[in-house]
């Protein structure tokens, strides 16, 4: 429904995938089967995630939050009583440095959830994907192979994700050493590599079923701008969402698998 109403609004129609998805799954009660499993994986890595990075980050960040005040504070008492007004806007300042980590933390915490939790949940998410599929399209289309070459590929793609993030950020990394424009460039830069692996992600399922190479599978998500741009946003702030980001990843695997049905209905559409 509400993927039609924004038919043309490429980045707006991505943003309602997961959206539509949900309601897919709660019209099909069939799809309800592949959701129990993964949302337990999910949560138990969620668990362990935020149990080891969640409280030793939060304690980090009040040390790290005190000091700066204190160099601050410091620093302020040194100059004339002229300044004194800047001790409430330094106050403000760390607390803005504060929220940004917090939120980067959840967003690595959300990322760590999907990239193990896709691994271990993929059984289910194959087999939700490719219900999906049926629905839309009517049919199946399916590559076989032994299992054998299922678990290489599926290490392969993982390796190369990460050879993909290590050859991006650390030339992102340098950037923040630019005067002026080298922060802002490697904050674009990175938020487009972290939606660029989300999408990879979510959109793998009916991929890889065709078998596509790696490039082919990161030349869609960019042939598929900018409904990808906005679907792997909304997903990337859904499973940064705390407690949220434990049972949203089967509802993200569906929109992606939505988005390539749509996909493949224009292409019959044009044939």
């Amino acid at each position: 429904m509400f993927r039609n109403i924004f038919t043309g609004f490429g980045f707006i129609n991505g943003l309602l995938y997961p959206i539509n998805a949900l309601q897919l799954i709660i019209k099909h009660k069939s799809l309800w089967q592949y959701l129990v499993i993964p949302i337990i994986i999910n949560i138990v890595i969620g668990v362990g995630v935020y149990l080891l990075l969640l409280q030793p980050s939060l304690l980090f960040f009040d040390i790290l939050e005190g000091d700066l005040r204190a160099i601050a504070t410091d620093y302020l008492n040194q100059l004339p009583d002229t300044f004194a007004f800047l001790l409430p806007i330094t106050s403000i300042l760390t607390g803005i440095i504060r929220i940004v980590l917090t939120t980067v933390l959840f967003i690595i915490i959300g990322f760590i959830i999907v990239q193990f939790g896709s691994i271990l949940g993929s059984p289910w998410y194959g087999k939700l994907s490719e219900e999906i599929e049926i629905i839309k399209l009517g049919n199946l289309e399916l590559v076989e192979m032994n299992i054998f070459q299922d678990i290489l590929r599926a290490l392969l793609f993982e390796l190369k994700k990460l050879l993909l993030i290590a050859l991006v950020a650390i030339p992102l990394f340098f950037l923040n050493f630019i005067p002026a424009f080298g922060n802002l460039i490697s904050g674009i830069g990175g938020l487009t590599l972290t939606i660029l692996i989300i999408c990879l992600d979510f959109f793998d399922a009916p991929l890889e079923r065709r078998r596509l190479k790696f490039r082919h599978k990161i030349q869609f998500v960019f042939a598929r701008f900018p409904n990808s741009a906005g679907f792997g946003l909304i997903s990337l702030g859904l499973i940064s969402i705390p407690l949220l980001n434990l049972i949203v990843v089967p509802l993200c695997v569906s929109g992606g698998t939505l988005l390539f049905c749509d996909y493949r209905l224009r292409q019959r559409q044009r044939g």
